[in-house]
């Protein structure tokens, strides 16, 4: 065997897996909760969200959020989802990749886009910046999907149902593809499908979903990227 290749096949693996890391490594993590007071007291959820770059410029140089619409269990069937988009007069999914740096900004923590993987705390997430939110009367029916204003839950959900607050707070994002927990980064939330007991039907309930809730995109979309992203 030829020893005087192994150092540098070793280096080349070296770059490789290097370059793979800065290519795939989310530009910032977050975390994003929501509250929401209800006859029985708070009740919340969170999901972790990662915001890729294109680095590789293999998306044509487009940010891309991965991660699952956050889902509360309000308790005797309510519940409330918010989903991987905002409304800017259609329906839009590119508004994820921002939440973080508009949050915090909005809340005077002033920092560039590249700068947010090193932000602390949790920030409120309000006005226009909160994702859409979406109730199911009936969650075994993507039929029966509605959108609720901010501050209309309690109309639609029932006296004592008010949204405390939705916040982000920028997460360890880890080494890709190590991102296990705890030192090793947040791991992204993947929670949603299991929500969903419609999910795997073949009939496209999540564009029923989003048909009845009145939500149209300005452009083609794959339905099921409102709820989660891979």
């Amino acid at each position: 065997m030829n020893f005087r290749w192994l150092g540098p096949l070793a280096l080349l693996a070296v770059l490789v897996i290097g370059d793979q890391i800065r290519i795939n490594r989310p530009g910032h993590k977050y975390r994003l909760t929501l509250e929401v007071e209800t006859p029985e007291g708070i009740k919340s959820a969170s999901g972790v969200m990662a915001v890729h770059p294109d680095r590789s410029y293999s998306r044509g140089g487009y940010t891309q959020t991965k991660g699952d619409a956050v889902f509360v269990d309000l308790g005797d069937g309510k519940n409330l989802l918010a989903l991987l988009a905002h409304i800017d007069n259609s329906l839009e999914l590119d508004g994820m990749n921002y939440v973080t740096l508009r949050a915090y900004n909005a809340a005077g923590r002033k920092a560039s886009f590249n700068e947010m993987s090193r932000m602390t705390g949790s920030v409120p997430v309000t006005g226009a910046l909160i994702p859409v939110l979406v109730n199911f009367a009936d969650l075994g029916d993507p039929g029966s999907a509605r959108v609720l204003p901010p501050d209309g839950l309690e109309a639609a959900l029932g006296k004592g149902f008010r949204l405390h607050g939705v916040s982000a707070e920028v997460v360890p994002n880890g080494v890709w593809p190590l991102d296990f927990g705890g030192v090793l980064g947040e791991p992204v939330t993947r929670a949603i499908e299991a929500k969903l007991p419609w999910w795997n039907r073949p009939d496209d309930p999540a564009g029923k979903a989003l048909q009845a809730a009145g939500l149209k995109s300005g452009e083609a979309i794959d339905p099921k990227q409102v709820f989660t992203r891979k």
